[in-house]
């Protein structure tokens, strides 16, 4: 990868997740306790499959937009666009994916919510007819 500083937050490296995404991203652990937080730039058109956050209770995610513009979107849900500064709160169980817009590279902070039992369940792609269809 280019030597590219999207924000203050390292690009990190080549996501050892990749299987779960279409395109390249990248990972950079900031902090692993006492809630595990990464910061996660997606090229161009990347974007994660669809997953869920399993938890008996609490658990989830939470994901700081810091630069550029991408997508988030929940099953069965319109996709929401975002931009730097924009924050989603992901309840646990809920099926979703998110993902950099098809013309910006896009970098978000993610954090684990903690909980009990929690698992990430790696569903389906988006597609690119799905995927295509944002504007």
């Amino acid at each position: 990868m280019e030597n590219k500083q999207l924000s203050s937050f390292p690009i990190g490296e080549v996501n050892s997740y990749g299987k779960y995404f279409i395109g390249q991203s990248y990972l950079a652990p900031l902090a692993l306790k006492p809630i595990p937080t990464f910061n996660v730039t997606f090229e161009p058109s990347c974007r994660n499959n669809w997953h869920i956050h399993h938890a008996k209770t609490g658990g989830g995610q939470m994901l700081i937009v810091v630069a550029g513009e991408g997508w988030y979107q929940e099953f069965g849900s319109p996709a929401r666009k975002l931009k730097a500064g924009d924050v989603v709160v992901i309840p646990a169980n809920v099926k979703h994916w998110h993902g950099a817009a098809k013309d910006s590279w896009f970098q978000h902070v993610a954090q684990e919510i903690p909980g009990t039992e929690t698992s990430t369940e790696w569903c389906e792609p988006v597609s690119d007819e799905e995927y295509l269809k944002l504007s």
